[in-house]
């Protein structure tokens, strides 16, 4: 029994060492992956006829040992290894971060160690450096701006300049462009239409696109502009005198008399501030009711701001009241004019609220108005009786000024039919 089995076992270690034993070998290519950081990846390396070799994983770039067969040699504590059945050996990065990227090799410790390698790419989006970039900015109107905007992110990002208001982009007085392309915009001799809000993107083709806002305000002291600067207005009407104004910062604006007086609120002054577009523009509006002659006189509007003061002028004057009805034809030839323009005794346009009559309202006393019903009605008979005489109408107009005589003047029938008007109302007291 004992020869019998030492026999067999002689047989057997022949038959192994006329069998050859074959060497490990890699059965798939390690795959190439691309990955955002803050994921997670599982890198994989299949293997067959292990037998009693082990799997090692390295971080080639940084000639780092990670792991070796089940054990973990790294101290990264991202880094993990797990196994299936000894074929496949997966290495594990959680929370991948930008340093993780490069080549991943897992070798075969055999006599001649067996290699191969796959590549961990890692894309990262853009971000934008505030510290390195451009803040919100103040400068005097014709100065040179440079803005700054610095981003990183893998690839390397793209940064792209334009307004948040969709309009253009002034280089300079001979370039304007929709946007600008660059980590750098510089703006020659800004003006203030150059001022607002200028966005800074920057986009790498990995999600999300980030943007920066920049504002710019540009500095200049206080303009004027008055559309109306001799303004005639009837007693006891309403006018409305304007200022148009552009500052930044936002000039203090008021009303003064030529005294140097500032107009307060009142049952007769009101003052009104209207911010246009853009808001560094600011139309001024100063409503005065119920005229009376020491109303009449010089008004200045004011803007001041640290940057400077400016005033302009509006002389108000005493005007005849407009007509309440239309006279008659008259076949005297006359230049044509636009009914809406005004013109004073020698024919010229006059720069008064007249051009504008929206800007002029009466507020006539009741005996007032009789008395303005009373003139019409003599008006109107002396028109008639002139017609009835000559058979071409005449028309009257309101004299400029109490002493005015000859062509500007009352006709005499007229002034005696005023007279004669005035004593019927005194009698009627």
């Amino acid at each position: 029994m004992y020869q019998y089995s030492e026999q067999l076992f002689k047989v057997v270690c022949r038959l192994l060492l006329l069998t050859p034993v074959e060497d490990p070998e890699f059965t798939e290519q390690i795959e190439n992956i691309t990955v955002p950081a803050g994921r997670n990846v599982k890198l994989a390396c299949s293997v067959k006829n292990l037998g009693t070799y082990k799997v090692a994983w390295m971080h080639f770039e940084q000639s780092a040992i990670l792991t070796v067969h089940n054990h973990v040699i790294t101290r990264n504590p991202r880094i993990s290894v797990t196994h299936d059945k000894h074929r496949t050996w997966f290495l594990h990065i959680n929370n991948v971060q930008e340093e993780d990227k490069g080549r991943y090799m897992c070798q075969i410790n055999t006599v001649t160690a067996k290699t191969q390698f796959g590549y961990l790419h890692v894309v990262v989006p853009p971000n934008i450096d505030d510290s390195l970039s451009s803040s919100d900015v103040i400068v005097r109107e014709g100065a040179n701006v440079t803005l700054t905007c610095h981003a990183t992110g893998s690839p390397a990002p793209s940064v792209k300049w334009k307004r948040d208001d969709g309009s253009k982009i002034a280089i300079n007085k001979s370039l304007s462009v929709s946007e600008w392309e660059g980590e750098v915009l510089e703006l020659t001799r800004i003006s203030r239409l150059d001022m607002g809000a200028y966005l800074c993107i920057a986009s790498n083709g990995v999600p999300p696109t980030v943007s920066k806002r920049i504002k710019v305000s540009v500095d200049f002291p206080p303009m004027l502009w008055i559309p109306h600067q001799l303004v005639g207005a009837p007693l006891a009407y309403s006018v409305t005198l304007e200022c148009f104004t552009e500052a930044h910062p936002t000039s203090l604006n008021y009303w003064t008399r030529e005294d140097g007086h500032m107009i307060h609120e009142s049952r007769k002054y009101r003052a009104e501030n209207t911010v246009g577009s853009p808001p560094y523009k600011t139309h001024m509006k100063l409503t005065i009711s119920n005229i009376q002659e020491r109303d009449y006189g010089t008004y200045k509007c004011v803007a001041k701001n640290p940057r400077g003061e400016t005033d302009g002028t509006i002389r108000l004057y005493t005007s005849a009241p407009p007509s309440t009805t239309p006279g008659p034809t008259t076949t005297e030839l006359t230049p044509k004019r636009n009914p809406d323009q005004a013109f004073d005794g020698a024919g010229e346009m006059n720069n008064s609220v007249y051009s504008n009559p929206s800007l002029l309202s009466g507020h006539m006393a009741d005996k007032g108005s009789k008395y303005l019903s009373n003139i019409n009605e003599i008006d109107k008979s002396e028109q008639k009786s002139s017609q009835d005489a000559t058979g071409k109408g005449i028309s009257y107009e309101w004299p400029q000024n109490d002493s005015g005589s000859g062509a500007g003047g009352v006709s005499t029938r007229l002034a005696v039919a005023l007279c004669t008007a005035a004593v019927g109302i005194a009698m009627s007291r």
